[in-house]
């Protein structure tokens, strides 16, 4: 997922896809755990992607602040 895709979401469509992305991380966890997880870089992209997204709501926080 694109920065650029991210910030043209809205805040609640972004707190909606962080929990999206947070559920489909611990999904792919527990099928890393079992052996069943063919490509494990889907974990460290869903991390990033959630990084990403947690980054933007807080500069939107900080930013509203501010004004």
């Amino acid at each position: 997922m694109k920065s650029s895709d991210i910030r043209q979401m809205t805040n609640e469509e972004l707190t909606v896809k962080l929990a999206e992305v947070k559920q489909e991380l611990l999904n792919l966890r527990f099928a890393h755990a079992t052996g069943s997880l063919k490509n494990p870089k889907q974990i460290t992209m869903l991390k990033k992607d959630v990084a990403k997204i947690m980054t933007i709501l807080k500069q939107r926080e900080l930013a509203a602040i501010e004004d």
